[in-house]
């Protein structure tokens, strides 16, 4: 097998507070470095062009398209998958919701739309229904699982105000 005419760089991520040190081209999108090299199947690849959002994570708290972000670009950086969203083995308020609310069928979004949802509640987006299905506009659920995760995020947003999330 030849060698890559790109040499493997040693990058480091935080991923879900642990520091990963990986040995990958520069090019290698964070995506990929997350499921080839981390071994984190959580965030799925979808579409590969940024218009599904299966692999939405969050960098240093805000939402991002792993498959359109280098691994490069976030070393340093707090990255947290769908796997760092629990808290000492008690899901996050957003993935009990959707459990509530059967908020997914087939399963595959499922990952990127509570990644988003999180980052929506966060954000302070859930004024209104409108507001949030806006916000998850990016979030493409081929099953039409819509009015449920509206309803799990409208719900896990009261959870947390109230103080009954696992986190924010």
């Amino acid at each position: 097998m030849a060698k890559s005419a790109i040499a493997d760089a040693g990058i480091r991520l935080c991923i879900n507070g642990s520091e990963h040190l990986l040995q990958i081209e520069p090019r290698v999108t964070l995506l990929d470095a997350l499921r080839e090299y981390a071994h984190l199947f959580g965030t799925k690849k979808g579409c590969d062009q940024g218009q599904c959002g299966a692999c939405t994570v969050h960098v240093d708290g805000r939402r991002v398209l792993a498959c359109l972000t280098l691994a490069s670009q976030v070393e340093g950086l707090a990255i947290t998958t769908i796997e760092g969203l629990a808290v000492n083995g008690s899901l996050h308020a957003v993935q009990e919701a959707f459990i509530r609310h059967d908020a997914f069928q087939c399963g595959y979004c499922t990952s990127g739309q509570i990644m988003s949802a999180v980052a929506c509640i966060n954000e302070g987006r859930t004024g209104s229904d409108t507001s949030i299905r806006e916000y998850m506009s990016g979030n493409l659920c081929r099953c039409g699982a819509y009015p449920h995760i509206v309803a799990a995020v409208r719900d896990a947003a009261q959870a947390m105000d109230l103080g009954e999330g696992r986190g924010r």
